[in-house]
């Protein structure tokens, strides 16, 4: 049992920053600090997302040292350390030196740029070729691997990069090489193997696959070096990996050295684990103590730039279309399945900003003293008035918006699928922003409809959402996903703080040795703050014309399909 005198830092590596938290026992943050990191872009390929372990390093320990400062807790308090990040792709050689991963005369070279980001597309062709050999990896991740997982990644730089410079390379889902560089130890975790690198659940890595696809050499006589996790060196969430924090890293991170360090969670994991476990406020009364089982009827809606949706069940759960079932993803001898849209927040983001009036509601945001999701709703209500209608939804129901603008990650598993808009004017007006805008949350909520629609039709029985990020802040629209998904939907106290609150926890579970999936979930319930239950609410009439939009929703993405297909053999 944890003392009330100890605590656990979390670090979050995210799309743009790293975030350090110091926990207590009981889930309550004493510090937090957050560095932006750098993000490399081509001007002349929108596809390629590159970052830098040395340069999040450089954060994370700014981040680390300064919530020690701030809150004064003496490093020996510190009891273990957890991170999560991106599911981006890492590479280092074997003496940890970052490898270069930018396309051009130094890739394979010792260089800062060797992070290929979760969002980077450039691997489209070497996706496709995965998918085509119908391997048994691919059962694993709804039956289309997505570009945006590792194996593709490699497969380009395999492509790409001089054949003796990439042998010596080591290749990392980004939580596991924070592990490796906090503990030299490169032990690997189930949650990055099994989700972004194709280890198959009870069986390991799969030769005649990788030999299929043209990366033979990463067998290494069954050794598997440059991509780990062979002959047991893989672990479960939590577990503690090496002799704990080396003492170059201690000095680094301003801890002391031999403190535990947690198998590392992509940050969607490390958002289920920070959240699922929350009891929560209805009626004014507090839930009671959820029990494990219920752990599978709550999915976890982790919503940033893109939302991943999380679920745990007791066997594996085979979904087309959604990545999973991965086993000792997160609890051992348990099974998760994931969910996902590519682009919600940064979506939302992209209608606001590269409207016309956009310079216009940023004036009048600041001239109110509000923000501009604000003063968008503040529109939204007098053109409801001046249209005698009662609720955004009636307002915009004669226009439909399917919202894939960089692909469908689930339940369709096609990169290929795009935006549409039906029922558009000729109209640049701050009043079409503010219809935009609300149409945008509105079809977001009807993909994760889609989603969990498509969950509990292979076997699950999600009951609730649990959202954490920054779109639990709009209170708008985590009303629109309840009474879209018609079920309700929970929302964590600080869910903003959710991603890093589980990584934390990994640091308490490595710090106390749990290895049982009920002692990790105690742990859970214990440091989750409790949230708030927002229930379906939608009128009758506004549920159906919710219903029929889904239907639409749905439609759209049929004659989607076949226009692409017509296209296709018209231009044969």
């Amino acid at each position: 049992m944890s003392a009330e005198t100890d605590y656990y830092i979390g670090v979050d590596v995210g799309t743009g920053s790293a975030r350090a938290c110091l926990v207590t026992s009981k889930g309550s943050i004493r510090a937090s600090n957050t560095q932006d990191t750098v993000t490399w872009r081509d001007p002349h390929d929108h596809r390629i997302f590159e970052q830098s372990t040395t340069d999040i390093w450089s954060k994370i320990c700014i981040a680390v040292k300064k919530v020690l400062e701030d809150s004064k807790v003496d490093p020996a308090a510190v009891k273990g350390i957890g991170f999560d990040a991106t599911c981006s792709l890492a590479v280092a050689d074997f003496q940890g030196n970052p490898v270069t991963v930018t396309r051009g005369d130094d890739i394979g070279k010792v260089g800062t740029r060797n992070i290929i980001l979760w969002a980077d597309h450039r691997a489209e062709e070497e996706a496709e070729l995965i998918n085509s050999t119908k391997s048994v990896v691919l059962n694993y991740v709804g039956g289309t691997m997505s570009l945006e997982m590792e194996i593709p990644k490699i497969l380009w730089l395999r492509k790409h990069m001089d054949p003796s410079l990439f042998s010596r390379c080591q290749f990392f889902d980004l939580p596991d090489y924070f592990t490796y560089k906090c503990t030299d130890n490169n032990t690997r975790s189930f949650c990055s193997t099994t989700c972004k690198c194709s280890f198959v659940p009870d069986k390991g890595w799969q030769e005649d696959f990788f030999t299929s696809i043209g990366l033979e050499e990463l067998i290494d006589g069954g050794e598997w070096r440059q991509i780990g996790a062979a002959k047991g060196r893989v672990q479960a969430a939590g577990t503690p990996v090496g002799k704990g924090l080396t003492r170059q890293a201690a000095e680094e991170l301003g801890l002391k050295e031999g403190t535990a360090v947690g198998s590392g969670l992509i940050d969607a994991y490390a958002g289920w684990m920070g959240t699922v476990g929350a009891r929560y406020m209805e009626n004014g009364k507090l839930s009671g103590f959820p029990s494990l089982d219920e752990s599978r009827h709550r999915l976890a809606a982790v919503a940033g730039t893109s939302t991943c949706h999380i679920v745990q069940s007791r066997e594996g759960i085979f979904v087309k279309g959604v990545w999973g079932p991965y086993k000792d993803a997160a609890f051992p001898n348990w099974w998760m399945n994931e969910g996902g849209q590519s682009s919600t927040g940064q979506l939302i983001d992209f209608i606001i900003t590269t409207h016309a009036a956009y310079p216009e509601l940023k004036e009048r945001a600041k001239h109110e003293n509000k923000n501009i999701h604000q003063v968008l709703l503040d529109i939204l209500k007098r053109l409801c008035a001046d249209n005698q209608v009662n609720s955004f939804t009636a307002l915009m129901k004669d226009v439909h918006f399917y919202p894939d603008f960089h692909g469908n990650r689930s339940p369709i598993a096609d990169p290929r699928m795009r935006g549409a808009i039906v029922g558009l004017e000729l109209d640049a007006s701050i009043n079409d922003l503010a219809r935009k805008y609300y149409l945008t949350l509105e079809a977001i909520s009807l993909q994760t409809r889609h989603i969990v629609s498509s969950l509990n039709a292979a076997g699950h029985d999600v009951t609730s959402i649990y959202i954490s990020g920054g779109q639990a802040k709009n209170a708008t629209m985590m009303q629109l996903f309840a009474d879209t998904c018609g079920i309700p939907v929970v929302l964590p106290m600080n869910g903003g703080e959710a991603v890093v609150l589980g990584a934390a926890m990994l640091g308490r579970v490595a710090s106390e040795g749990l290895t049982r999936a009920e002692d990790m979930w105690r742990v859970m319930v214990e440091m989750t703050p409790s949230g708030t239950l927002i229930a379906p609410s939608a009128p009758s009439k506004i549920k159906k014309i919710l219903d029929a939009k889904y239907k639409i929703f749905l439609e759209m993405i049929d004659v989607q399909k076949r226009w692409r297909k017509e296209v296709e053999e018209a231009t044969r």
